[in-house]
């Protein structure tokens, strides 16, 4: 980690920057497809009324939606990514909200798609799809119509409900900008006893330090800056939790959680059976957290003792290309081709790397059809940051197939497929470690990092998912969501999940305030059923070899071409049992136990 203030973006050197000149040559060429998207958005108009009047107007009229949302798409997307460069520069602020606006009038123009398509008897439907063999490639697109047909409304309130998306989203834009551009915390001294600015990308670093003086300074400033700011954080996600609310009610939906579950056609039982079989699996966890005491010598563990290394005399520094060449390595099982293709990418101006001020922190894969992936990184020099790049490749690489395979219409794929794609990934890197790692401490600081793999994406992501749907149960009652309900909801669960082991400091009560999935509502627990799912095809590349590598291939080809767990069970795996979600949570129990007999 470099010492004092973070650099500009100008002094970050190109050669890690990712390359948006490849989405538009520069500012003028989106202000032309900018104007392309308002002619386009005016054409649609010309549909009105008429989708139901022959299979060749059904044809262009979905044709030039597509064409539509393509364009805007990739208005949307460089805008975003040129403000994440540095979220304090007023151009890209700007063209943000612009394209954020033309956003809510595309989904405007075209709103009255869905009412009117629905109004079309199906017989004439099944008509159409025979007259027109062109109609063929939207089938699955008209059979999905039909499941939501329940829950559409008419064109008039559907333009209404597209029009308003633009304020809805305004809560999650102000903890973006909160977050991001405003929040500042107090600076923590380094090991050495220099003050060092504390930003969200270094925090994590800090965290991972040996010092534990380091760990609870760097946790103390961190949340104490999210607590002064307690009454406007927890206005801004009890609105963001009410927008769910009345979107679910709006469309008849029992809930905002099954609203949400409805899009991916995943019934209730799959989110409740995840939280009950995690729940009834604590034992495990506590069982880790016990350990992790032990080895760190601890009379008492602290929610800052969770991150750092239980092997005090390992100092695992990777930079960058290495880490580079580690995931090269760890993804062979994958296939060359495979392989060859992420590593052009990496070199090939995909990846931004570094931090820099303004930078949106984390990580993320996006970009729109008809160019590359690209991916947002923060590297650190460390084994976590080297699974990130990991993990943010996964979806680069599902989105690089699936955008070479699928039509626009069925390139973007759901998340809930997305999280197995990186998981994968990870996995696999974790496998080839620990075969070629031989010194014993770095395979137990290995070890260590796969169980906290196992404890951030399926422990502490259910508990998320949990609360999630307390807080959205409370406000579906009738309740406020005060900064005081929400700090003891979170502590309740964090002194559920974490155990006996654990003194639960009331920092971390403000953890909620920080948390960016909360604004995308129960996205979390797809983090947990994709790493069960992840786990099971891991098992199965490294067993079976070629059979198993050319299903999921080709499960990454498919993108959105049909619902999530129909995709996952041509892959090999089925999310509707039990089965994979027990399975990650027995690897779990086994790599405690191999972890107490090697470190102890």
């Amino acid at each position: 980690m470099s010492k004092g203030n973070l650099p500009t973006r100008r002094e970050i050197d190109d050669q890690f920057k990712w390359r948006l000149e490849d989405i538009y040559p520069g500012d003028e060429a989106w202000e032309q497809d900018y104007r392309k998207a308002l002619d386009l958005a005016a054409r649609v108009e010309s549909f009105k009324g008429k989708l139901g009047t022959s299979a060749r107007t059904l044809l262009e009229a979905f044709q030039l939606q597509e064409q539509l949302e393509a364009v805007n798409e990739k208005i949307y997307t460089y805008a975003r990514m040129r403000r994440d460069e540095d979220n304090t520069n007023p151009v890209y602020q700007a063209l943000t909200d612009r394209s954020e606006s033309l956003s809510a009038q595309v989904q405007a123009a075209v709103s009255f798609y869905v009412p009117e398509i629905l109004a079309v008897p199906d017989e004439t439907i099944k008509q159409f799809l025979q007259e027109e063999p062109g109609l063929g490639l939207y089938r699955f697109v008209l059979e999905e119509l039909v499941r939501q047909k329940p829950h559409i409304l008419s064109a008039e309130e559907e333009q209404i409900i597209a029009r308003a998306e633009e304020v809805t989203q305004a809560s999650a834009n102000i903890f973006r900008m909160i977050n991001n551009a405003d929040l500042t915390f107090a600076p923590v001294q380094d090991e050495q006893g220099r003050e060092v600015e504390l930003t969200h990308g270094r925090y994590l670093k800090f965290m991972e330090s040996r010092d534990r003086r380091v760990r609870r300074d760097a946790f103390i400033s961190l949340y104490g800056s999210y607590r002064r700011l307690q009454n406007t954080l927890a206005a801004t996600l009890g609105a963001s939790v009410k927008k769910d609310v009345f979107y679910a009610r709006v469309r008849k939906h029992p809930s905002a959680l099954k609203a949400s579950l409805f899009a991916d056609n995943v019934s209730k039982e799959v989110y409740d059976n995840l939280i009950s079989m995690v729940r009834g699996s604590l034992e495990p966890f506590y069982r880790y957290m016990r350990l992790r005491k032990k080895l760190l010598g601890l009379d008492e563990l602290h929610m800052y003792d969770i991150y750092n290394p239980v092997v005090q005399d390992v100092d695992w520094k990777i930079l960058y290309p290495e880490g580079v060449n580690m995931v090269r390595e760890g993804l062979a099982p994958l296939g060359d081709a495979y392989v060859e293709t992420m590593v052009q990418g990496i070199n090939g101006g995909w990846v931004d790397v570094y931090e820099n001020k303004g930078k949106t922190s984390g990580a993320y894969s996006w970009g729109p059809y008809g160019t590359h992936p690209y991916v947002l990184l923060n590297y650190q020099d460390n084994l976590n940051n080297v699974f990130t790049l990991a993990h943010e490749m996964g979806h680069a690489m599902h989105t690089y197939y699936s955008f070479e395979t699928q039509p626009y219409v069925y390139a973007h794929y759901k998340i809930f497929t997305a999280e197995v794609a990186s998981t994968v990934n990870e996995s696999l890197l974790m496998q080839y470690l620990l075969q070629t790692v031989k010194d014993r401490d770095k395979k137990i600081y290995l070890l260590n990092h796969y169980l906290e793999q196992f404890r951030g994406t399926v422990y502490r992501q259910t508990m998320f998912a949990e609360f999630e749907k307390i807080i959205h149960e409370r406000v579906e009652a009738g309740e406020a969501l005060t900064p005081e309900l929400l700090c003891r909801i979170y502590h309740g669960l964090n002194v559920d999940y974490y155990g006996p082991e654990m003194v639960v400091d009331s920092e971390v009560d403000m953890e909620w305030a920080r948390i960016p999935h909360f604004y995308t509502a129960f996205y979390v627990y797809k983090y947990a059923t994709g790493f069960s799912a992840a786990t099971a095809l891991t098992r199965r590349i490294t067993e079976e070899g070629g059979s198993a590598v050319a299903r999921y291939i080709e499960f990454l080809h498919k993108g959105g071409s049909d619902y999530p767990l129909n995709l996952l069970k041509s892959a090999g795996v089925d999310m509707t049992i039990p089965q994979p979600v027990q399975e990650c949570l027995d690897v779990f129990a086994r790599l405690v136990a191999e972890l107490e007999d090697l470190a102890l």
